[in-house]
């Protein structure tokens, strides 16, 4: 099978603007299970939005973005619904600046013979499609900004920093994450940044330069986002999935104690997983679990037990609706670094 017959339908990113669920949420508010999750994390969220003194987070991990939720993402940051992003490496580079460079993501199939797709260098996120060629020239990309840089060592969010500069003069599609977070000063911070296409790019960065290269301290991102905490009244966090973005945002709360500072727990939290909460993981553990570390308050935290993709652009677009964004002001996150 040829490569040309297997990536044929782009993935559609889907607007929150173009629907309007407010009166699916309120109804689903009056009913049981899943639906009645979704509506109370929906509610808390916009309650988070209306909060002049809470500093909203997005902690993103999964696939998501190449799901067809990647302008989602930039909205929520446009319309000024997310102050600062959390995320692994693979949501902002090998799907967010993938495809603000050029290049798309495909619809695809989980039956397929995967023998046939690596014939083809076409990579598979369960039913969605990847060119395997395109997604180096991104690790390429990731390279050539490295390449420009000073040699050092830089957190993550200084190094996304870059590829929004990047981005302004070189971006082929509008409403990238990467692109609108540099523009509205919205730092972006990736822990476990080199595990994704920017560590392809990184590593032939550092073989070619072994006396003078970049390189990312996670540890400055730590201490980084500690210092937003540190800086900020209320927090709330919005996780997709879970992972290490789920458990750093988290962190900075003790990491704060550690540093002497006392600081509030996050006064909002929700979680949009699928992960089964028995087998002890961190995607997995509940917001409950995480008040018994000093990480969560109570009584404005919700776990949705749902795919993201269901879940997330409707929770999303209720906030949008509901319009509370417009009055709220924006964080300038960046500008703290």
């Amino acid at each position: 099978m040829l490569k040309s017959d297997l990536l044929k339908e782009p993935i559609e990113h889907i607007d929150i603007a173009g629907f309007n669920p407010v009166p699916l949420i309120e109804a689903m508010s009056r009913m049981s299970f899943s639906a009645r999750e979704l509506a109370s994390a929906s509610m808390i969220f916009d309650r988070m939005v209306s909060d002049p003194d809470a500093t909203i987070v997005l902690a993103l991990a999964g696939s998501t973005s190449a799901g067809g939720c990647m302008n989602v993402y930039s909205d929520m940051i446009r319309y000024n619904m997310i102050d600062a992003v959390v995320s692994t490496g693979a949501s902002v580079v090998d799907m967010d600046f993938f495809e603000a460079i050029g290049f798309k993501h495909f619809k695809g199939g989980a039956d397929i013979d995967d023998a046939v797709l690596r014939g083809a260098y076409v990579d598979r996120i369960y039913d969605t499609f990847i060119d395997e060629n395109q997604l180096q020239e991104c690790d390429s990309t990731i390279k050539k900004i490295a390449d420009e840089l000073r040699p050092g060592a830089y957190s993550s969010r200084q190094f996304i920093k870059e590829m929004g500069k990047y981005l302004v003069s070189n971006s082929k599609k509008k409403n990238s994450l990467i692109q609108c977070a540099y523009e509205n000063k919205v730092p972006i911070f990736c822990p476990a940044f080199s595990d994704s296409s920017a560590g392809f790019g990184l590593v032939q960065h550092q073989t070619q330069r072994p006396s003078g290269h970049v390189s990312i301290d996670s540890v400055k991102d730590f201490r980084e986002l500690t210092q937003i905490k540190i800086n900020a009244s209320d927090t709330g966090l919005l996780i997709i999935g879970g992972g290490v973005p789920k458990n750093f945002i988290q962190d900075v709360v003790i990491c704060a104690e550690v540093l002497g500072k006392e600081v509030p727990m996050h006064k909002y939290a929700i979680q949009i997983t699928v992960a089964d909460v028995r087998d002890g993981a961190c995607s997995s553990s509940t917001l409950k679990e995480a008040r018994s570390w000093g990480k969560v308050d109570s009584g404005n935290d919700q776990m949705v037990f749902c795919e993201g993709t269901i879940a997330v652009p409707i929770l999303a677009s209720y906030a949008y609706h509901r319009g509370n964004w417009k009055n709220r002001p924006r964080r300038n996150l960046a500008d703290l670094f």
